[in-house]
């Protein structure tokens, strides 16, 4: 077996495989590479030296069964049997469930995450998008210190079990996109810098220095992400990626990283025949993100929409701190706003930001599908102090009404794993650091960050405590409880409508048209023959529709038709979905 790696500073390079040793060659056609061959098969345990060195993993190593520090194993990726021919499932019309494996089932494996899809299948979302995978030191993490940038958490179950994982959701027809970190990778584990400038200080992030993609030896670092990311596509079927904070994406070359990754994605698609999408997280607000390549942009296919959230967020709470500000001051024409412009910082004024932010989106030509929206993600739940959702602070119904925005708007709708359900436990920030100074810090910074916002040392849960991971995970038994079944069946409801109903499929953002009365806490949508009034008020509120012959789709509590002025009354924290009769 012919084993490689990129160390372009080195004097020598050591292979030891399986026990034995050998001294590497110089690649005569790729400066800096080095090569030789050793008998190996699936399972082999190899690393490389570094001149004078330890022996470190393979950075492209495809899996580290002792974890980030440990040697890595060689994986014959034509050992799995793939039970099921899968022609792909497109961005467009779908809609997406965000699921972390160490906390969707007590177990906190694949396999175990698998055995739930049937659930997912029956709930009627599309896709699931796991949060990351790559290896990280301890058992329990987020996943975004994740290091091994090609390899599977080996506690999740490594990288047979996500082929049974996405074999299983592709046999119940659910797409599976994988959330990957190319901003940085983790304080603890990272050993490419012993290897080659994968790193570099002419810029800096809030994780330290950049990873290197315009600085000397960058081409070899972007070859790095961008064979990362192909290798999840191919080798495992994914039907795509969610990108991590590309806005920290340092990169100052006339072609950005993006759109080389976006290319090569695209490309691979073409070979295999079957749709393929990269879905961006980024706070810039600029739509040359989505927009494709032939019209100037960067070709991504899709991103996170945080204005949605923040302002549907506000008008539910009544939350103003941090960046809920800009949206607090006015939220009714904020949602108004992004449900139908897209962004709402669009060149506008941003107090948190204390300069004017973003760029305007042209209706005409980017497709509502390109972003995401949602009521609730693992950030905007985990990164609050208690790591408490939505259901823990409000009422059934207005719960109920914001799943009736999240689904019906004219964005790809987002759950996060227990919101269809109006799930009980909490999601919290939790850390299985093995290094103790580290896992110190990360304790003392979490408490510290949150003391400055008025929150008590003891109300932060410790992240290195196994019980808040525990707490974080959800429990089962709750679907069938009175209220979390109620709450269930709507969101059923609700996504059947939408997959049902050619005018809620429609991504044309200019043909959406919005209403609202903020001081009486209602707004009205219209998408085609459809409306859906939602009204946040505990008082019974008057919306007048304009419309008197109607057909109700679906309400959360019963209404009566408009009155002969065309006025719909809604009940207090309700919400309905009607068509013209």
């Amino acid at each position: 077996m012919r084993f490689e790696v990129w160390a372009p500073q080195a004097d020598q390079v050591t292979l030891h495989c399986a026990g034995a040793t050998r001294a590497l060659e110089r690649d005569p056609e790729r400066a800096g590479w080095w090569t030789g061959e050793a008998d190996a098969q699936d399972g082999t345990r190899y690393g490389f030296a570094v001149d004078d060195g330890p022996v470190l993993p393979d950075p492209r190593s495809r899996r580290q069964p002792d974890g980030p520090d440990g040697l890595s194993a060689v994986v014959d990726q034509g050992r799995y049997a793939w039970r099921t021919e899968w022609a792909g499932r497109p961005l467009p019309g779908a809609v997406l469930y965000e699921l972390h494996v160490g906390t969707y089932t007590p177990e906190g494996t694949l396999d175990a995450a698998a055995e739930r899809l049937d659930h997912l299948a029956e709930l009627g979302v599309t896709h699931v998008e796991l949060m990351p995978l790559c290896p990280f030191p301890g058992r329990h993490g987020w996943g975004y210190e994740g290091v091994s940038l090609w390899a599977v958490h080996e506690p999740y179950g490594g990288p047979e079990a996500l082929k049974r994982f996405v074999d299983r959701a592709h046999e119940l027809g659910l797409g599976v996109v994988l959330d990957v970190v190319h901003n940085h990778l983790g304080p603890s584990g990272n050993h490419l810098p012993a290897f080659g400038p994968y790193f570099t200080d002419t810029h800096q992030t809030p994780w330290g220095s950049a990873v290197n993609l315009d600085a000397p030896g960058s081409d070899e670092v972007r070859a790095y992400l961008v064979g990362s990311a192909l290798a999840w596509l191919r080798d495992y079927r994914l039907d795509g990626l969610r990108l991590d904070a590309v806005h920290a994406l340092r990169d100052t070359r006339a072609v950005p990283f993006l759109e080389e990754l976006s290319t090569a994605v695209d490309a691979l698609a073409d070979d295999l025949g079957r749709p393929l999408f990269l879905i961006a997280e980024s706070d810039l607000n600029d739509p040359r993100l989505i927009t494709s390549r032939e019209e100037g942009g960067l070709g991504l296919h899709a991103q996170w929409n945080d204005d949605f959230h923040h302002a549907l967020h506000t008008a539910l709470t009544g939350e103003t701190q941090g960046y809920y500000a800009d949206f607090a001051r006015a939220p009714f024409a904020a949602l108004a706003k992004t449900l139908t412009s897209g962004y709402f910082h669009d060149g506008t004024y941003s107090s948190f930001r204390g300069r004017s932010h973003g760029r305007p989106l042209d209706r005409t030509r980017v497709s509502a599908h390109r972003l995401l929206g949602y009521a609730q993600t693992h950030d905007q739940i985990g990164n609050r102090a208690q790591g408490d959702r939505l259901s823990a602070s409000l009422s059934p119904g207005l719960l109920a009404c914001a799943a009736a925005l999240t689904l019906t708007a004219p964005f790809t709708p987002m759950l996060f794993m227990g919101e269809e359900w109006a799930a009980g436990t909490p999601w919290q920030f939790f850390t299985d650091h093995t290094d103790p100074e580290l896992a110190d810090a990360v304790r003392r910074g979490r408490r510290r960050e949150f003391a400055a916002h008025g929150w008590a040392e003891e109300d932060v849960p410790d992240p290195q405590d196994p019980a808040t991971r525990d707490r974080s995970c959800l429990d089962w038994s709750e679907p069938e409880k009175a209220l979390h079944a109620r709450v269930l069946a709507w969101y059923r409801e609700l996504i059947a409508l939408r997959h049902r109903q050619a005018d809620l499929a429609d991504p044309d953002l200019a043909a959406v048209r919005v209403a609202h009365d903020a001081q009486a806490r209602w707004l009205a949508l219209r998408r085609g023959d459809v409306r859906v009034a939602v009204n946040l008020s505990k008082e019974t509120a008057a919306i007048p529709l304009g419309i008197r012959h109607t057909r109700v789709l679906a309400a959360w509590e019963p209404v009566e038709a408009p009155d002969a002025d065309g006025v719909l009354s809604v009940p207090g924290e309700s919400c309905v979905v009607l068509t013209q009769a």
